[in-house]
């Protein structure tokens, strides 16, 4: 598996080498990343849980794109906030950890303001 620093740099540097950045404002990022978002949405709309696993495997390619796509958006919006992902990711679950102690939250959907 590719650490997220090395994907953030190919990311860049596909960015870079077709001079985008200039189209790569915050907001313009943050809604491609929901319009991407959207579209993996689309593969598992209006499917119950056979057939959810029937397309996945029929269309695991196309699923896999879709992920990638909001992977790429999650790391550029990452990259130009000077964000680092990892450690953003290390202190949420910390946070949740919190707010899903294991003994309250295991085996149950129950939002933490209701546990």
């Amino acid at each position: 598996m590719t650490d997220l620093k090395t994907l953030t740099r190919k990311v860049i540097a596909f960015r870079d080498a077709r001079n985008w950045r200039q189209f790569h404002n915050p907001k313009d990022v943050a809604i491609s990343l929901a319009l991407e978002a959207a579209e993996l949405l689309e593969h598992f709309q209006w499917k119950n849980p056979e057939e959810i696993a029937r397309h996945v495997k029929a269309r695991k390619a196309d699923v896999s794109d879709e992920l990638a796509d909001v992977l790429y958006w999650v790391l550029l919006l990452g990259h130009d906030l000077d964000i680092d992902l990892g450690a953003a990711v290390a202190r949420k679950l910390k946070k949740n950890a919190k707010k899903y102690p294991v003994k309250k939250a295991r085996n149950r959907h129950t939002k933490y303001t209701n546990l």
